[in-house]
């Protein structure tokens, strides 16, 4: 594969060619590619060991508790504390002010975003204290009203009440971390954020390994307190001071640049996100259909999103400060091709992956949860449950890819409009489904709701910037198209691992994931010769290529050994 086709906008993606722009243009793009190729492989490491650190943090909470109302109570605190953080956009602090603090930076003018940096975060982080100090105290009525359904029993309400007060501090960790972070990846310093969700799972694993046999659940709780204090408050301030940040109190409330900061948050705390919806109706809805079922969504969803943050959220956190510092420069058609490609390689990815782990799901349920109070049960529900979500992955990855395009260009508006419109459009699916298929109806309400918000996003997105989406659509198909076959040689071969194979056991399912892993392994490149699916036969090639480089390397470095 030549350089030109191995770059994020590649001519052959239908986007505007970098050749347009001058080989001095080309030269830059180039630069570009590479460092988002090397801050993409860097969060997505981060995001890989997270979400396996956050497995065995899940599985170990299956073998204290199960499927229970245990679980249910420490699912469900988490509610509160999450919509305090999008009160205050805790969860979009890198998409408001990195297009700021990026334009500062362009002009040469730190200092002055040091100035925004400090009344942004003594204004929220001012706020943020005294509705924390609110919520604990109102958390009793506050929690029965986002569960109804575990209002009639006191006991799981009382545990779901103590646990969210635990919880709820937590989230100005995570407002004053969200800002540290967001300096560091304005300044392409990606490594201390990215361990930031390594540490804080760390955390919840120690309290649970420590407390648990004293506390029970509980002790989880203190975990998510202990590893939000020391990965996303201690660990990202001295990485912001790393990066020279300057922080002085201020409470400028007219100051131009925190009303800006305001104008492109105030849209987000207004509206509903897929995250913020997703977390809140499966919660909603799943506290009406008795004991267990909150949990094993939980489980279920938590396996889900291991998907979406390496093919979604991993590729528009790393893609998104070089979108905004194109957009600060006026290089639209760059910015369009680099979003495009993104959007089409990981999406493209996500598809055939999401196909495998739908074929394998009753077996990685019985590797990561089976033991202890996890019973038989819960490995049904929970199995099924992921079958669903999963077939709404690859939406979900293209929702985190898209909102990127409209944060680079500081537009906080329109995604929040279309997307509340989205999420209230998916709400009549939720209570049909819900009531049909009880818990299997929940999952299948988050995943049509995915659905409505990628294609509602993407085409607004489309429209607004005039974007040629042909190319993408071309390729979403051709990904899709290549999977059927795949999907069928996978159920297949499983089939046949079963008929000599316990699956229930952990040694067979490992058996059974390990084999459907290698065959999928063995297919996907043949098939998407086939098919014509070009991200992925590319990003083939180029792995080759870099592997057989490093064959030819080491006999060379051995002989010179040899002769020394």
């Amino acid at each position: 594969m030549s350089d030109q086709e191995s770059n994020l906008t590649t001519p052959g993606s239908g986007d505007a060619p970098d050749t347009a722009h001058g080989d001095a243009a080309s030269t830059d793009a180039a630069s570009m590619a590479r460092k988002i190729g090397i801050a993409s492989l860097i969060v997505m490491g981060s995001v890989l060991l997270s979400r396996v650190l956050g497995q065995v943090r899940q599985s170990y909470i299956a073998y204290v508790g199960g499927a229970g109302s245990d679980v249910d109570a420490y699912t469900i605190a988490f509610q509160i504390p999450d919509m305090l953080n999008h009160v205050v956009a805790g969860g979009f602090l890198s998409v408001t002010f990195i297009p700021i603090f990026a334009r500062h930076l362009e002009a040469g003018n730190e200092g002055e975003g040091w100035k925004v940096l400090s009344i942004v975060l003594t204004v929220c982080l001012s706020l943020l204290a005294l509705l924390t100090l609110l919520a604990m105290w109102a958390a009793p009525t506050l929690v029965a009203l986002v569960a109804p359904g575990i209002s009639d029993d006191p006991v799981t309400l009382a545990r779901a009440t103590s646990m969210t007060r635990i919880i709820l501090p937590a989230q100005m960790c995570f407002f004053a971390g969200g800002i540290f972070m967001a300096v560091q990846y304005a300044k392409g310093r990606f490594l201390l954020p990215a361990l930031a969700p390594l540490v804080y799972n760390i955390g919840i694993i120690g309290g649970g390994v420590l407390l648990s046999d004293s506390l029970g659940i509980e002790g989880f709780a203190w975990g998510v307190l202990a590893g939000s204090v020391a990965g996303q408050l201690a660990l990202q301030w001295l990485g912001a001071l790393k990066a020279g940040m300057r922080l002085r109190p201020s409470f400028r409330l007219l100051h131009p640049d925190f009303r800006a900061f305001l104008w492109l948050t105030f849209p987000l705390v207004l509206g509903l996100s897929m995250t913020f919806s997703m977390e809140s109706f499966f919660k909603f809805f799943g506290s009406t259909l008795g004991k267990g079922t909150v949990a094993s969504l939980n489980y279920a969803l938590r396996v889900n999103l291991m998907l979406v943050a390496l093919f979604g959220q991993a590729a528009g956190v790393a893609s998104f400060p070089f979108l905004a510092r194109l957009f600060a420069r006026g290089d639209v058609p760059r910015m369009l091709g680099t979003l495009n490609h993104t959007i089409r390689r990981y999406v493209c990815l996500a598809i055939p992956a999401s196909a495998l782990m739908i074929v394998a799901a009753h077996e990685m349920v019985v590797v990561l949860f089976r033991r202890g109070a996890f019973d038989q049960r819960a490995v049904t529900d929970t199995t099924a449950m992921l079958q669903v979500f999963l077939a709404g992955a690859f939406a979900m990855a293209a929702v985190n890819l898209v909102v990127r395009g409209f944060y680079a260009t500081r537009s906080t508006w329109l995604p929040a409009i279309f997307g509340t419109v989205a999420v209230l459009l998916s709400i009549p699916l939720y209570w049909v489904f819900t009531r049909s298929l009880g818990g299997l109806g929940v999952a299948l309400g988050v995943t049509a709701s995915a659905f409505v918000q990628a294609a509602m996003l993407y085409v607004v997105w489309n429209r607004r910037m005039g974007n040629r989406a042909g190319p993408t659509y071309r390729a979403v198909g051709r990904a899709l198209a290549m999977t059927a076959p795949l999907g069928a040689a996978l159920w297949g071969l499983r089939w046949v691992l079963l008929q000599g194979l316990d699956g229930s056991s952990l040694a067979g399912a490992l058996a059974v994931c390990l084999t459907l892993g290698l065959a999928f392994a063995a297919l996907i490149v043949p098939l998407a010769r086939l098919f014509r699916v070009t991200e992925i036969t590319h990003l083939a090639t180029r792995l080759g290529q870099k592997l057989r480089q490093k064959l030819r390397r080491k006999p060379r470095q051995g002989l010179g050994r040899s002769h020394g």
